[in-house]
């Protein structure tokens, strides 16, 4: 008799038969990363100026650019939430931002439903432009052109992130869909 081949019952994501997608993982582990991304102003850096990217915000935009479907447009309200009390912004500042991020991705989305890696990031980069700016301003800070220029070194830093956290986004992603729960 022939012997079968061993990864003949396996794909990229585990064993076929009888395992299935954790829904913990499947649906958890975006809220988990962006929650996490939230904490990290809690970090000891010290630094004159704002050079921390917002990691939550990045995480966000990646998750919903490599999978537009998996947050629905209400999670800016309770993931905001969380990065107001972890940021020292005034509460809702996040809140709103977040909103407003997850529908013009949503519209973006509508008019352009096939996008390459330039145009993510290009896409990312208005949006990340718009949220420090807009952050900004909400904080209730007197804006002058010297503080405009104090951003200048956290939005480049945060562009020229976003491919890294796009590549650990994609790597989690393939996490998420393991096969790792056994049915029956």
């Amino acid at each position: 008799m022939e012997q079968l081949n061993p990864r003949a019952r396996r794909d990229a994501f585990g064993r076929k038969i009888n395992r299935d997608h954790s829904p913990v993982l499947v649906y958890g582990l975006p809220w988990a990363t962006i929650i996490c991304g939230s904490l990290a102003p809690l970090l000891p850096v010290i630094a004159p100026a704002p050079v921390l990217p917002p990691l939550a915000l990045l995480l966000l935009l990646a998750w919903r650019l490599l999978r537009p479907g998996l947050l629905p447009l209400w999670a800016g309200a309770p993931l905001g939430l969380v990065d107001d009390l972890f940021s020292g912004q005034p509460l809702g500042s996040a809140i709103l931002l977040f909103s407003l991020t997850l529908i013009a991705l949503d519209l973006a989305e509508l008019r352009f439903p096939w996008r390459n890696f330039w145009q993510n990031w290009l896409l990312a980069a208005g949006f990340i432009s718009a949220y420090l700016v807009l952050a900004m301003l909400v904080s209730g800070a007197s804006i002058s052109l010297r503080q405009l220029g104090l951003l200048v070194p956290q939005l480049l830093l945060s562009l020229v992130s976003f491919p890294i956290v796009m590549a650990m986004i994609a790597a989690l992603d393939r996490v998420r869909l393991l096969r790792v729960r056994r049915i029956g």
